[in-house]
């Protein structure tokens, strides 16, 4: 025990293993900055017609400016953090986890309301998703937490505490977000899943959600009464299962963007010819920037970015297996997952596979917090990567 402790003292004060020569994962660079350049592309793209004719922007590339030096200031500071030791940013992991709280709440209080959701921070020009600082907090803690906690992981007993103590800001962040709650319960069950020898119990949890999901119209009216489900998730609800009988309401942007998906054809109708983007397709650079994808560049500009990621997945799955420690493994499953899941879920969204929830795809949608806090990600990912010591 007292061996496992040094250990793990050891891990987490960066120690440094002075045999062979480092590795830097490039191949992971170059996949970053292609879905970046590409998301730039399609923001200017999908934008530009609507923010030229646009009174407060005036500018065909004004999306693609704001989104551009976000972008590039996020990959400087991945850089740098790919430079540094992630240990340093594990021994941050409580206080940031405390902090997510504390943003949490103060958006619920002072928040900024856009469409009737409370989901940023900030003044004039300048705004902050702090649920983009919830996933990255979440994901430190969950890296040291799992890993302090031994053999204790391989138990119900353990498991059911560490859900018990990661669903409180789930819940919280789900209040006024809920796909960034469904990615957050996924980063716990993810993640402990890697960490634990025990299946039976991600088997039940798995289980009992797909019988929710299974039976969510019958059981969307019990929802709505015990506060669980809101007036309006119950609409997405309805809108999913029959978009062309609310042509009008939630179904017009579902219809829309099926409409943009099955135009494409094969090839699509060619970069900047998209029809849907000419205000069919309510706010196109944001979570429905898949749809215009297909319309342009057709099914095979679609199957190429989805293989783009899979191969980002996989340089993930290449750095988390030769991990220095435990702590650096769960890190980088941690952003894979975060990845992975909100890639599946903007997808799932914009092909009516699931209840519209309003989430973007990474790197490619426009949104300022998002790509920065992923550039952040990714450059914990490159700084384990670091720590990979190759024999000479």
């Amino acid at each position: 025990m007292e061996r496992n402790n040094r250990r793990k003292r050891a891990a987490l004060s960066g120690k440094k293993n002075h045999g062979g020569r480092r590795y830097y994962d490039y191949s992971l660079v170059f996949a970053v900055i292609f879905l970046t350049a590409f998301g730039l592309l399609m923001i200017y793209s999908a934008s530009s017609y609507m923010a030229q004719i646009s009174s407060r922007t005036g500018d065909a590339a004004y999306y693609l400016k704001r989104q551009g030096a976000i972008a590039l200031g996020g990959f400087v500071l991945m850089v740098l953090i790919s430079f540094m030791d992630y240990h340093r940013f594990l021994k941050l992991a409580v206080p940031m986890y405390i902090l997510s709280y504390g943003l949490m709440l103060a958006v619920s209080v002072v928040g900024r309301e856009v469409n009737g959701k409370k989901r940023w921070l900030g003044a004039g020009s300048f705004s902050f998703q702090p649920t983009e600082f919830v996933k990255l907090a979440l994901i430190l803690f969950l890296s040291v937490y799992l890993v302090n906690m031994g053999k204790k992981i391989n138990s119900w007993k353990g498991l059911a505490k560490v859900f018990a103590l990661d669903l409180p800001i789930a819940m919280l962040v789900a209040h006024n977000n809920l796909s960034s709650g469904i990615i957050l319960v996924g980063l716990v069950f993810v993640m402990s899943f890697v960490a634990t020898r025990s299946l039976s119990f991600h088997a039940a949890l798995g289980g009992v959600t797909a019988a929710i999901v299974f039976f969510i119209r019958p059981l969307s009216s019990l929802f709505l009464k015990i506060g669980v489900l809101k007036p309006y998730q119950l609409t997405r609800i309805l809108v999913w299962q029959n978009p062309e009988r609310y042509p009008r309401d939630g179904g017009y942007q579902v219809l829309q963007g099926l409409y943009a998906i099955g135009s494409g054809g094969l090839m699509g109708r060619g970069l900047g010819e998209s029809i849907q983007k000419l205000g069919f397709v309510p706010e196109a650079q944001n979570d429905m920037i898949f749809p215009i994808i297909c319309e342009e560049l057709g099914l095979f500009g679609a199957v190429s970015l989805i293989l783009v990621f899979l191969f980002l997945l996989y340089r993930f799955a290449i750095i988390a297996n030769a991990a220095p420690d435990l702590y650096g493994a769960l890190l980088v499953i941690g952003v894979m997952a975060h990845i992975a899941i909100q890639v599946i879920l903007n997808i799932a969204v914009v092909t009516n596979t699931i209840p519209n929830t309003g989430i973007t795809l990474p790197f490619i949608s426009y949104g300022g917090t998002s790509v920065l806090f992923l550039m952040v990600e990714i450059g914990l990912v490159l700084s384990v990567s670091r720590r990979i010591r190759l024999e000479r």
